[in-house]
């Protein structure tokens, strides 16, 4: 069984991120299976492209890459799967506290837009 192989202008299409990200993303340690042919040019598999999409998901859901960089360096040292994934559950719920919190303070901002427009239109309709 032969694996596919795909380029770093192909890989970065399909996950509509910059190659200089990828690039970077294996410079700081959070991909670090890259192949390479004749040449230096950079090939990924499937399972780089599996890496990329969960480091993507957790950039959006508010992870630092410092985070990330922690929980690498966790499964690097101590290749436990249950201590890289508790502590990621713990990240994700510093993320939904701080989330929460903003949504708070933008739903009061959201009121008191609503109560200067009044005030406004009070003023206009005098």
């Amino acid at each position: 069984m032969s694996e596919e192989f795909t380029s770093i202008g192909e890989l970065s299409k399909q996950l509509d991120m910059s190659q200089r990200t990828i690039r970077y993303y294996e410079e700081i340690g959070l991909l670090n299976s890259i192949k390479r042919v004749e040449g230096g040019r950079r090939i990924y598999t499937d399972a780089d492209f599996r890496r990329l999409k969960l480091i993507k998901r957790l950039k959006m859901m508010g992870m630092t890459l410092s985070e990330m960089q922690e929980l690498e360096a966790m499964w690097t040292y101590d290749k436990s799967s249950e201590k890289v994934l508790k502590r990621l559950l713990e990240l994700l719920g510093n993320h939904i506290k701080r989330l929460d919190e903003r949504i708070a303070d933008l739903d009061i901002l959201r009121h008191e837009i609503i109560e200067y427009q009044e005030r406004v239109r009070a003023k206009i309709e005098k």
